[in-house]
């Protein structure tokens, strides 16, 4: 009897299949070779080595990338067949559902916010039709390989093609495929958070009279609410643009900071009476307050708070033509050039005006510790911890050779800013730390990796060249 023809395995699925095949291959060759205890999967996590773990660990996250990218196919194509011009015959709703979106939703378990994420990628990274049945590439085709190769998630491609769609009526077609292929280099070696900064700052150089608008947007959306609860506690809940976070933000951090300064041994304070066991919200709670009380009847400024500056980042040529953007210190989000000017009139902000001539900042063995005018010029290179992207409130100026042992001058060339365990792990495993002007790079130690390849870090790690974005 004749067998009926065999169809071939669907290029996607076949794909999928890969990636499940080496996630089987490496819970296997985690186990112990002898003697593992066969049981749930909680049981046989437990039994993995370290390395084994972290294997799987890499396995499953291809695993989920490639079955999210199937679903954002899934999804746009189920958003295509329910358009509203199929009325009532559209695919959602024969089925019941009153959108696409709610379709999505129920069929994966995710919120309707996940499910819209879907199908926004989905159609971002679909290839296109035209009447006479052409095929044209996505509207977004270095995100798409990218999906298509697991590189990248959802999350990062929908943070990357929701920019881009918004900047494209500003930006021209060259500069936006540009930045969309630097975008998606960068996604793919960095955490979200770290690639949002970068879309935002990318953003802003694309699109540079879009920044006022949107920073207007902003400011109409701040509110605070306070209401009393049940149990008699009271609830805050603000949403500040960056202009009126910015002075919130770096008071509140430099009542914490003093606290955790405080905390440290050897910092030449007195051991307190009564350890302190708050948290870190406990502590930016109690700062609020003390603030509060400060501003109601104290005519002398908070000891942590005289020292307390907001930096300002600004081109000379944006503050002097008003065109471009700026940033403030410890916030991701650029500002425009009109609230840079209108922030650096205040005499409490130092507005760090870049393309001059300003304080001299190589000290030599003069001195120990770095100035303020280093620390700001280390964060204009750095912008945080140069390592993980600590917020820049939190990172410390280090010498790279030691003061005392490497005697290392307090030069910006010997310079870096780290956040304590950052700087803790690079001093204990080896790293080597070549800084330069405008970048830095760090060097694994052979057992991190034996062939030593050099990683970017500092801003120059999530900003985007300008030439790419010109």
């Amino acid at each position: 009897m004749e067998q009926p023809p065999q169809h071939e395995q669907p290029l996607p699925l076949i794909a999928l299949e890969r990636d499940v095949a080496a996630l089987c291959e490496a819970w296997t060759g985690s186990l112990p070779a002898a003697g593992a205890i066969s049981g749930g999967a909680q049981v046989e996590v437990e039994q993995m080595s370290d390395s084994g773990l972290v294997r799987v660990t890499d396995a499953l996250a291809m695993v989920r990338r490639g079955v999210d990218v199937m679903l954002a196919r899934v999804a746009a194509e189920v958003t295509k067949r329910s358009a509203q011009e199929f009325g009532d015959t559209g695919l959602a709703k024969a089925q019941g559902f009153h959108n696409p979106v709610r379709l999505i939703a129920a069929s994966t378990g995710a919120s309707r916010a996940d499910a819209q994420k879907l199908v926004a990628v989905g159609t971002a990274t679909a290839t296109r039709q035209t009447f006479t049945g052409e095929r044209l590439p996505a509207r977004h085709p270095h995100v798409a390989a990218a999906l298509d190769a697991a590189k990248i998630g959802i999350e990062a491609a929908s943070a990357i093609t929701s920019m881009l769609d918004r900047a494209s009526a500003r930006a021209e077609a060259t500069s936006i495929d540009h930045v969309e292929a630097a975008l998606v280099d960068l996604a793919a070696t960095v955490p979200l958070e770290t690639l949002v900064r970068g879309v935002r700052e990318a953003e802003a150089r694309l699109d540079p009279d879009g920044v006022e608008p949107r920073e207007e947007l902003l400011r109409m959306e701040r509110s605070l609410t306070m209401r009393e609860d049940g149990r008699g506690m009271v609830n805050l809940h603000a949403r500040l643009d960056p202009e009126s976070a910015a002075p919130v933000k770096a008071a509140i951090e430099a009542l914490v900071s003093d606290v955790l300064r405080r905390r440290e041994p050897g910092d030449g304070d007195p051991d307190p009476v009564v350890d302190d066991h708050r948290s870190i919200p406990q502590i930016q709670a109690d700062a609020l307050a003390a603030l509060a009380r400060h501003a109601l009847g104290c005519t002398q400024t908070l000891t942590p708070l005289a020292k307390t500056t907001v930096v300002v980042r600004v081109d000379l040529d944006t503050l002097v033509t008003g065109l471009g953007h700026a940033r403030i210190d410890g916030l991701d989000q650029p500002i425009s050039a009109g609230t840079a000017r209108r922030m650096a009139a205040d005499a409490e902000l130092i507005p760090a005006v870049l393309g001059r001539e300003s304080l001299p900042l190589d000290l030599g063995r003069a001195a120990r510790l770095f100035t303020k005018a280093q620390r700001l010029a280390l964060g204009e290179r750095d912008g945080g911890c140069a390592s993980c992207g600590q917020n820049i409130a939190y990172v410390e100026a280090h010498h790279i050779f030691w003061w005392l042992r490497d005697a290392g001058p307090t030069d910006l060339s010997n310079g870096v800013l780290l956040c304590s365990f950052c700087h803790h792990m690079i001093h204990r495993d080896g790293w080597e730390i070549r800084p330069g002007a405008t970048e830095v790079w760090f060097i694994p130690p052979p057992h991190v990796d034996p062939a030593q390849v050099p990683r970017l870090g500092g801003r120059a790690r999530f900003e985007l060249q300008r030439r790419q974005a010109a």
